[in-house]
């Protein structure tokens, strides 16, 4: 079903769970916060693919956590791409939709021609934060850059720093309605085996790349079982499933699926949303002195702060910036 251009399912995670498994997922479509997130900046199209596939992984595992904060996915790397970042931000009260933003920072001089844009990142870590919020301290796991895709780091990631077997089944591209302007659309499938025991703890290193762990080495017996078969049906989804114009994301468990039990949960609504604020640039600004902030200050007397996600320009008088203009105030001065 859709409205106008905008097809039903977009900018949605549907969470499921196959019982018959014990295997949970995810299935998310991203349209229209794609559109949002790429329009803030003018990236070439390999950037975009980047920034693309780091924003459906993170609209997949944002979805996975109970948070009411947020949590950051941040790519780094020694090639020409230095940083993709993004933040899923959970909603704030039921029946509101979650926040995504994203952002690439790369040398521009540096880009060259590759098969596949994660090349452009060479050695570096894959980072995730979780934050609760005010007064919680935030927890943060890394793991090196691996495999040929940000979905293969993920999928380490998570098997070696939380020791849960995942798999990400993604695609994204420029995608095109008729009689309307291309854009970027990108829609993919997460499964998570949840352990009946404790974790596994591996002695000897796992079978990845550097002595990383990989589902395989975490799910043995009839739990391994299970989980590969559950594989093995996920390795026959095609592209335009999971892009997802035309098969609604039940369709799609059931097709993938129908013989594991599949149980659909509510459908997550997906928006883009920055967090950024002048207050929040004070904050940022308070540990200077006014001797620092001069060094910043423009011709022009002011003190200038761009927002990397979402464009957005901010202008301060320097006097009121820093950590003397604060204790001024507190002052009564």
């Amino acid at each position: 079903m859709t409205i106008g251009t905008q097809i039903a399912w977009d900018d949605t995670v549907l969470p499921f769970q196959l019982d018959l498994s014990d295997i949970r997922g995810r299935v998310a479509r991203l349209d229209g916060v794609l559109d949002q997130v790429l329009k803030q900046h003018a990236y070439p199209p390999q950037i975009e693919a980047l920034v693309s596939e780091a924003a459906l992984l993170t609209a997949l595992i944002g979805q996975t956590i109970k948070l009411r904060w947020r949590l950051s996915l941040q790519i780094r790397g020694t090639g020409a791409v230095k940083m993709v970042a993004t933040d899923y931000y959970g909603p704030t009260e039921d029946g509101q939709p979650a926040r995504i933003r994203a952002y690439a920072h790369f040398e521009a001089d540096q880009l060259e021609q590759v098969e596949k844009p994660f090349d452009l990142l060479g050695p570096g870590y894959f980072v995730i934060v979780i934050d609760q919020g005010q007064g919680m301290t935030p927890y943060q796991g890394i793991t090196p850059l691996t495999g040929d895709s940000l979905a293969d780091c993920a999928q380490t990631y998570f098997a070696q720093s939380e020791q849960l077997p995942t798999r990400f089944a993604l695609t994204y591209g420029q995608s095109q309605m008729p009689g309307g302007a291309p854009h970027w659309r990108a829609g993919g499938v997460m499964i998570q085996h949840m352990p009946k025991a404790s974790p596994f703890v591996a002695h000897d290193g796992g079978s990845g790349a550097d002595g990383l762990l990989q589902s395989s080495d975490i799910v043995q017996g009839e739990e391994g079982d299970n989980w590969n078969r559950v594989n093995h049906l996920l390795d026959t989804v095609e592209e335009m499933e999971l892009i997802g114009p035309s098969v609604a994301p039940t369709d799609l468990l059931i097709r993938l699926f129908h013989e594991e039990q599949p149980r659909v949960f509510d459908a997550q609504p997906v928006r883009f949303g920055c967090s950024c604020s002048a207050q929040k640039v004070r904050d940022a600004m308070s540990i200077y002195s006014a001797k620092d902030l001069r060094h910043m200050t423009t011709p022009e007397g002011i003190v200038t702060a761009d927002c990397q996600f979402c464009g957005a320009h901010y202008e301060f008088d320097p006097a009121t910036l820093g950590f003397e203009a604060r204790k001024a105030e507190q002052d009564g001065a």
